[in-house]
């Protein structure tokens, strides 16, 4: 029997798809390097940007996103996970076009939840505008009241920390955009909310659990757990 093979249809960001290694390779129990799954990563920073084009203000990232998948197949991994959360509104449109299983972070979000924090009726959600617009996190988190920031937090702390000239996307990872997501949840705290979800990938990158008197959910860390637990019939896992 051949070891299970995990895959991530990367570059939607670039420290996005690292964390997600990362969070793979900590949900892996393990005694010795020999033990870790073997990950098969196509970093592909040339997808085209996800809420431009939710907004039709820019090319779609479904060619992009399904050569990437394609990639993947090619290397005959059994499972994959893609580390944006906006890129899941277009999941159904990369799963018909490989013979792999692609979990979506939202489908396991939405588990995790309703596992762990069933009496939790209001969650608050900090994540592009682009994900605001499609609705993805109130098509999945069924039964919940799912709280937003206010437009003017929105876009002048939430999307200033993602991509301002001192956000997460250029790099910064430091105390400014952190300040500025603390503010947004802080607010969402304030207006009933009893958990917090990481909605978008960059954000655990620099805000934590602990950080509010409330949960802070990172998806992509449920994501990674889930790919790890996968179960491929016929092959060692």
């Amino acid at each position: 029997m051949k070891e299970k093979v995990i895959g991530i249809i990367g570059g939607m960001g670039p420290e996005a798809t690292a964390s997600l290694f990362i969070e793979i390779i900590k949900a892996t129990p393990v005694q010795c390097d020999q033990d870790h799954y073997r990950i098969i990563v196509d970093n592909n920073p040339k997808i085209p940007d996800r809420t431009a084009a939710i907004f039709g203000m820019g090319n779609s990232p479904v060619p992009l996103m399904r050569l990437t998948a394609q990639n993947l197949d090619k290397l005959c991994v059994h499972v994959a996970g893609i580390p944006c959360i906006t890129a899941h509104y277009f999941i159904d449109e990369i799963r018909t076009v490989v013979s792999y299983k692609i979990l979506s972070a939202l489908e396991e979000l939405n588990k995790y939840i309703s596992e762990n924090y069933s009496k939790s009726s209001s969650i608050g959600v900090l994540c592009t505008s682009g994900t605001i617009k499609t609705g993805l996190f109130n098509r999945y988190l069924l039964g919940k009241k799912i709280i937003y920031p206010c437009k003017k937090t929105q876009d002048d702390k939430v999307m200033e920390a993602i991509y301002g000239a001192n956000g997460i996307k250029k790099g910064n990872t430091s105390k400014y955009p952190r300040e500025l997501l603390i503010d947004a949840g802080t607010e969402l705290i304030g207006n009933g909310a009893m958990l917090i979800i990481g909605g978008c990938t960059e954000l655990p990158l620099v805000i934590k659990d602990g950080d509010f008197n409330i949960p802070f959910l990172n998806p992509i860390s449920i994501l990674a757990k889930a790919l790890v637990n996968y179960k491929v019939s016929n092959y060692i896992i």
